[in-house]
Formats: structure tokens, sequence, C-alpha cells
């Protein structure tokens, strides 16, 4: 796979060599082959493009690409129309900028018509590091999925990302795909599952689900290999979708393990943890410990130091599920 072909490699679980990288790196790949599919796929970007990764859409398809500049409200706007028109908007920045600057835009010209307007947020959750609190978005979620008529698309790893770019280009209607800036373990494969509405059940276990989405979901396999040497066997689910969610299986791990742990690289409130108890409140009442951002901003430091203070690693989530077991 050629968006993989440099990756650097790591370890994975269970000591064999996997390729690392970034879910921007999925899109832009993935963008690319949308484009090659349908001539009606263009693409949008405001003053990013090789940070976002549309610089090898923009070299391909020199016709199909505009530069907006830094006027994240006019990259809606436009792209809106454009959509109107016909054609199939890929609008691309970081997810503080884009929704961060525009959301108004796209619900006014985007949801409110239900365009076919694709909104891309890369360099989303604390793991940007150094830039700070300002382009550390973690509200993007809450803001997007409240949206009517909006898709919300969070991918695990660069292979996933490159299947959500697909599957949005595919789709009639808003979409948004959340994508971060960090080279992470890529876990998934070309034959893995990938379905809008549709949630992967990554690890077999009854004692607890833990459901999360993006690159943290590579942490709750971790949790969950470090929870089986102690017995507990935990049900790991990839959450792409954030919306829809995918209410069944969801539902079923609640009924089937009684108490549920949500990660994510976002606010708690709004996000994938919001959006499960919610469903849940209605559904099937269960146990459910968030983790994620806790009502407040990042600030600088590494990814890794970031991670870890806000308490969204690998040994927090096995402290949450023993915390979440009592409450059975």
């Amino acid at each position: 796979m050629s968006a993989l072909a440099a990756a650097k490699l790591t370890k994975d679980l269970f000591g064999k060599s996997i390729p690392i990288a970034s879910t921007r790196d999925g899109f832009g790949h993935g963008l690319c082959k949308a484009a090659e599919e349908n001539s009606n796929v263009v693409a949008l970007c405001a003053d990013l493009t090789e940070s976002i990764r549309v610089l090898e859409f923009k070299k391909d398809f020199p016709d199909r690409f505009i530069q907006m500049g830094v006027s994240e409200q006019s990259l809606a706007a436009i792209a809106s129309g454009m959509a109107l028109a016909g054609k199939i908007p890929f609008i691309a920045s970081y997810a503080a900028f884009s929704p961060g600057r525009n959301w108004e835009q796209i619900r006014t010209t985007g949801c409110l018509q239900n365009v076919n307007l694709k909104i891309v947020g890369s360099h989303a959750g604390v793991s940007v590091g150094p830039d700070g609190a300002t382009h550390q978005m973690t509200e993007d979620i809450a803001l997007m999925r409240v949206l009517p008529n909006m898709t919300v698309l969070v991918p695990c790893d660069a292979i996933e990302a490159e299947k959500a770019t697909l599957a949005a280009a595919e789709i009639d209607g808003p979409v948004y795909i959340r994508l971060s800036r960090e080279a992470t373990p890529v876990f998934t494969t070309a034959k893995s599952p990938f379905e809008i509405g549709k949630a992967q059940v990554l690890t077999k276990g009854n004692d607890v689900a833990i459901i999360a989405c993006g690159p943290l979901v590579y942490e709750a396999l971790k949790a969950a290999r470090d929870l089986e040497k102690t017995g507990i066997e935990a049900r790991v689910i990839n959450c792409a979708s954030i919306k829809p969610l995918d209410k069944e299986t969801i539902i079923k791990a609640a009924k089937e393990c009684g108490a549920i742990v949500t990660v994510e690289e976002a606010q708690i409130a709004g996000g994938l943890g919001g959006a499960i108890c919610e469903l849940l409140s209605e559904s099937s009442p269960t146990p459910v410990i968030r983790i994620g951002m806790q009502d407040a901003f990042g600030q600088s430091g590494t990814p890794e130091e970031l991670l870890e203070h806000y308490q969204m690693t690998a040994p927090w989530i096995v402290k949450a599920v023993k915390r979440v077991m009592k409450m059975k």
C-alpha cells in the first residue's frame, strides 16, 4: 500500500514489526484514490496543503484543487456551493480551524442544506504536542456530532483513514473525518472491515467492554492484553463511526459485559463517551467510565507526555476497567 511505503516500523503487541503512519497519511492516499474513481471529487485547502496531505492530490489533479488561503469560513461556504453544483468537495485544514473557526458556515451552508460536503479536520487532540492548547482541538467531535445530517468518522489508523475517505466520497451528505498528526501503529489491514454506522469487535470478552476511537484504539488493545494477564477478558470495540453509532453492537456489549470504558482523545462531554452514555441511558443503563479530556484544555508537551498527563494511555484504561467492574 503506497500510503505506508515509507512508513517506519514498531513492535506490535506480540513483538512483530508493524508500520507506523499518521491517519492524515491515509487520508491523503484515500483522497487521490477517490479522485481517480470519481471525477467530481475536488479538494480545497486553507494554506496547509502539505501538512494536511493534500499535496499529492494537488500534483495529480491540479485542475481540481483550490487553495483558499487562511479563510476557513470561505473554505466551507464555497465548497458547499460547489457541492450544490454537483461536485464532491473535500475541505481540509487543522481541526482547530475547521470546524473550529467555520462551524457556522458548515452548519448553515453545509448541513442545513444537506449538501455533499466533506470536512477533514487534521491535527486533532492533544497529540499535536508542542503546538499547545490553541491547536489541540478536543471539542470537534461534540461540535460536529450535534449537527443534523452530519456523519462523524474517527479512523483508528492510516489504513482505516483511507477507507473512511473513500466511504465519505461515496455517500451523499456532509461528513466530518477527524485525523491525527502523529504517526501511530497501523494494526488494521486492507481486509479489515469498515462500514459507516458499524463498529468492529477486535477482541472477545464478556467481563468489560472497552469502546474506543482514533489511534487510542491501540491503547485499548494494549490495556486488554494487560488485563488478560490478570484474568480479565475485555471486549475491545473500534467505534470509528461516531455518528451514526452502531447501536446494536454497543447495546449487545452493554448487556453481555455489564460495564463499559470509553476511550477518546477528545472532550468526554459530547464526544464518543457522551454519545454512548446517551444511547445506553435510553436503551440499556450500564456503568460507564469515560476516558478522554475531562473538561480541560491541553498544553504544550510531547504527545507521549500529554497522553499520559491526561490519563489516556493503557495503564489508565486498566485502572478505569477495574473501577467500572466494581460498579456492576
